[in-house]
């Protein structure tokens, strides 16, 4: 198999478990469990942005391809700056954001956070962050912008489609230009393919565990 076949493999299957992420962030909330606000969403957003800040930032000095550690280097600026951003925009919003960065730094760290920040060999990291949780980012933030314009918060909406949305896109790409340069035997090929799916799978338990026990199926990604 060819890189490109690869990438188009994983595009296929990505696409599938993508769909069903979107289904769900569509579908009704338990009876129990009203919806989170866009400031609630919000809150649950920097703690997502300072996670892939982290990461980039953890995965940078062990990473030996430089083109990689470059990309690496531009994410954790970008996902800091959105950190920056959705801070901003909650002060705006109302809310006291004093102690957000701290308890964000506090919370314990995800099931897929910690996934990814064992992984170590670079076509694994490529495959599964870049590639794969940019693309789940996408789907997610497209989500919280029609729930934000929906609920007439056009200036968070824009915030996403403006800023937010576009780096994330760059990201999810430059992810495939990496792939294609670093899958190309089959361990490599495998490794890939393994992280995606696995990164897939965490992420559709994390999604519905969001769903019913908080309300937040429309939260943003990063």
């Amino acid at each position: 198999m060819t890189p490109a076949e690869l990438v188009a493999e994983l595009d296929r299957e990505g696409d599938i478990a993508l769909g069903r992420l979107a289904q769900r962030a569509a579908a009704p909330l338990p009876e129990d469990k009203p919806a989170l606000s866009v400031k609630e969403l919000l809150v649950l957003a920097l703690k997502n942005e300072l996670d892939a800040t982290e990461l980039a930032a953890a995965w940078l000095p062990s990473t030996p391809e430089i083109d990689v550690k470059l990309a690496l280097a531009r994410q954790a600026g970008d996902e800091a700056k959105h950190f920056g951003l959705i801070r901003k925009r909650l002060d705006a919003l109302g809310v006291d954001t004093s102690a957000l960065p701290q308890l964000a730094a506090d919370k314990p760290k995800s099931p897929l956070q910690m996934y990814l920040l064992g992984l170590t060999d670079t076509v694994s990291r490529v495959a599964a962050g870049q590639f794969t949780r940019e693309a789940l980012a996408l789907v997610k933030n497209r989500a919280f912008i029609e729930l934000c314009q929906a609920a007439g918060d056009e200036e968070t909406a824009l915030l996403y489609i403006d800023v937010i949305q576009p780096d994330e896109q760059h990201h999810h790409e430059l992810g495939r230009k990496l792939l294609l340069v670093l899958a190309t035997d089959e361990g490599a090929q495998a490794r890939a393919r393994e992280a995606c799916q696995k990164v897939l799978s965490i992420a559709e338990d994390l999604n519905e565990i969001l769903r019913i026990k908080l309300g937040a199926q429309s939260a943003p990604g990063c």
